[in-house]
């Protein structure tokens, strides 16, 4: 186990934050900035504080990496993200945490140098979507949390870059990334950084009787914190090189606590080794009682769910923790000269950098030669630079006099002179000729996207219907009506209904699972070969493993890339239509008039549906009831009444009858179904190339006639009957 491989990543929240990880024994530290970070109510670094924060971490020998790990508008895109980030890369920023797959191809470009970690907000479950984004040129992935060990040792070993991983703070209940609840129900967009955390609001589970939590109030969805220190050695057997602490929206106390603990442990199991590794309980204790959610957990690395992971109330303990900041400093050495009619002759060394200054005059002394040690206490007045005196020499005649700030400034200009040595590798230059050409193309741009605000596109008056179904009866329905393209079904019912499909002449693609855990049982793809031979168009890709998988097999050209993975800007899109995918589909979080920003051209746009508001490892039935291995649905009822159905997949995976291993998970759906039927003229004047109608727990009289009625109207005929939908974000949009 070799610790300069082992990385201690502390957050910060703030300047002081800070300071507190690095004093607290972080090797980096990473921070968000005034734009694009996943925690929109930190404080936050503006861009003064970001600069310093870079160039004190450098000198220090440690990294600093900028969360840009939300999901980008077009706007955002083409006019704000390289400004914004140029000052920071030139600085010499380590690394940027990105979620955007569009957002991470313009930086490729932009920026060669820098480093690009995948967030865990692109939700990477394993190997296939490691070695994507891989070749795609990320030097990290961030881990999903729900990973157990022996999925980040399989994960290790299929890839050579390196991995992060969460080993304390807050869970999410949903897979980062794969979460709505909070932009659908609220409109802030966990992917753009500004939860409300719903997921923590008192619910029932219909059916269910509650025993008494904390206040009374039964919070199902609100997981406790991890606290991983007791299995660190077991993380980096695994393969994990970076330890990562959740909290950028806590205290420096916090940040400084928890990190002091972790860095105290680390340390000893590198000079102690694993066989000796322990936890006091005092130790244990004290991490408790710095933050706790109903106790704590060790998260999924050993358990794949399950009610001892849950606090089942949002009662937050916070014990009370002094603060004592530890300012790093780097040692220096030093040689002082004064010589009478000579200048003031100052040479300062560090890390193997040496700088020199020569300032004013070194005079005689008329009366009061100065001393020794007053030459001494006032070069040792280092204040917050970064450094401190290892040793000084100190060479002067008897009778000599020199101003003190004369030494004052030989002291300063050197030490500004010795920082400067020291951070020139870490310094970078875009280059003019760059800077000229964004700014030649930015007015055009601005011009060409202000073009397309509230001008219709051609509006065609036939646009084709596809459908996406989940259930048996419903499934039946959609194989037999007239007016539908295509159909998107999961395995147990392709295999039932892909001959009686392509005889009514309809396209038939495979759903793949939301979630992807592990490889699918043998036997299934040798089966899907069959199907492509027997006439299947391709699949609905839901997540970068099911992608990479495909795409290796030469199959990217039947990929239509569902919404979870994300196409919110142009970049986005060309990045996808690079890679070769027959379609993707309109992001449901953009509205109207952003969309009129977007090109639609090969993109399918979802225009009914439950949707989805998360999708967890964490199981509604499990958890409250107990499992019984069934794929079933639950409901759950929040504080006004709505009822949200939870949809139980046990074996993602399922073929027929045959039993698959198991990477279960829940989807929670909308109380309400999306609907844009009397939108659909305007949905037409988007340019999109098809509509979808995504079909989970409809009966199968539901499911006839909102076929038809959608069919009617987006094919430019008449609408029989009067539903009640919500329009999601098509008119108000998320933050």
């Amino acid at each position: 186990m070799n610790p300069n491989n082992i990385e201690l990543l502390a957050p910060a929240g703030s300047y002081e934050g800070f300071e507190a990880a690095l004093g607290a024994g972080a090797d980096a530290v990473y921070v968000g900035g005034a734009m694009f970070g996943a925690r929109a109510y930190a404080q936050n670094f503006n861009e003064e504080e970001l600069l310093r924060a870079i160039d004190v971490a450098h000198i220090h020998g440690k990294k600093l990496y900028l969360t840009v790990n939300t999901l980008l508008k077009n706007r955002e895109l083409k006019e704000e993200l390289v400004s914004y980030l140029e000052p920071y890369y030139n600085a010499g920023l380590d690394a940027v945490i990105v979620q955007d797959m569009g957002v991470f191809s313009l930086l490729k470009k932009e920026f060669p140098k820098l480093h690009l970690h995948a967030s865990t907000q692109m939700t990477v479950t394993g190997p296939e979507g490691m070695k994507f984004l891989a070749d795609q040129g990320a030097t990290r992935v961030v881990a999903a949390r729900e990973l157990s060990l022996q999925e980040l040792s399989r994960m290790h070993e299929a890839c050579p870059i390196e991995i992060e991983a969460f080993v304390h703070g807050a869970l999410c209940y949903s897979y980062s990334g794969q979460c709505l609840m909070s932009s659908l129900l609220g409109g802030r967009s966990g992917n753009r950084g500004r939860c409300a955390q719903p997921c923590r609001l008192p619910y029932q589970v219909k059916n269910f009787r509650a025993k008494e939590y904390g206040k009374g109030e039964f919070c199902p969805l609100s997981l406790k914190d991890i606290c991983t220190i007791e299995i660190l050695p077991e993380i980096i057997e695994a393969g994990v090189t970076s330890l990562k602490i959740e909290g950028r929206m806590k205290q420096p106390a916090y940040t400084a606590g928890v990190t002091g603990m972790y860095r105290k442990y680390l340390d000893f199991l590198f000079e102690k080794g694993p066989a000796n590794y322990h936890v006091t309980e005092k130790d244990k204790k004290y991490l408790l009682d710095l933050f706790n959610r109903g106790g704590s957990c060790t998260g999924y690395y050993q358990m794949g769910n399950g009610p001892q992971m849950m606090a089942f109330t949002n009662e937050k303990k916070t014990g009370e923790v002094f603060l004592e900041t530890k300012q790093l400093k780097e040692k220096i050495t030093g040689e002082l000269h004064l010589v009478p009619g000579s200048p003031v002759l100052l040479h300062v060394s560090c890390q193997g950098e040496d700088a020199y200054e020569c300032v004013g005059e070194v005079q005689y002394a008329k009366s009061q030669p100065v001393t020794e040690e007053r030459v001494r206490q006032q070069m040792d007045k280092l204040g917050n630079t970064s450094f401190i005196w290892e040793k000084l020499e100190i060479y002067m005649e008897d009778s000599v006099f020199v101003p003190m700030k004369i030494l004052n400034e030989a002291r300063h200009q050197a030490l500004e002179d010795l920082k400067e040595k020291l951070l020139q590798k870490y310094r970078r230059n875009v280059g003019d000729e760059r800077v000229k050409r964004i700014a030649e193309e930015t007015p055009a741009k601005i011009s060409a996207i202000a073009a397309c605000d509230n001008v219709p596109r051609k509006k065609e008056e036939y646009i084709p219907v596809y459908v996406s179904c989940e259930s048996e009866e419903a499934s039946e329905v959609l194989c037999q009506k007239d007016g539908i393209q295509g159909i998107y079904l999961p395995y147990a019912l392709i295999e039932k209904h892909l001959q009686t499909g392509l005889d009514n002449g309809k396209e038939m693609y495979l759903s793949l699972p939301h979630i992807t855990r592990e490889n699918p049982p043998e036997g299934y793809m040798e089966q899907v070969k069959k199907w492509l031979e027997a006439g299947l168009s391709g699949f609905l890709v839901r997540n970068l493993e099911s992608y990479s998988a495909l795409a290796q097999m030469g199959l990217a050209d039947k990929c239509v890339l569902d919404h979870s993975l994300y196409t919110w800007n142009d970049e986005a899109i060309r990045f996808w239509k690079d890679q070769g995918i027959l379609r993707n589909t309109v992001p449901l979080e953009l509205n109207e008039k952003e969309l009129r920003h977007r090109e639609n051209a090969g993109s399918e746009m979802i225009v009914y549906g439950r949707l989805p508001l998360m999708h967890s490892a964490q199981c509604v039935r499990k958890n409250t009831f107990g499992c019984n291995g069934q794929e079933e649905r639950l409901v759950l009822k929040d504080r006004y009444d709505k009822e949200f159905p939870v949809v139980c997949y046990c074996r993602p995976w399922k073929m027929g009858n045959t039993k698959a291993a198991e990477s279960c998970y829940n989807i929670i759906y909308n109380s309400l179904p999306y609907g844009l039927l009397k939108e659909a003229d305007r949905v037409k004047e988007l340019g999109v190339s098809s509509v979808r109608l995504a079909f989970t727990i409809e009966s199968r009289e539901e499911t006839e006639r909102i076929v038809e009625d959608f069919v009617a109207a987006y094919h430019g005929s008449r609408v029989s009957h009067e539903y009640e939908f919500t329009k999601g974000h098509f008119k108000r949009g998320a933050e």
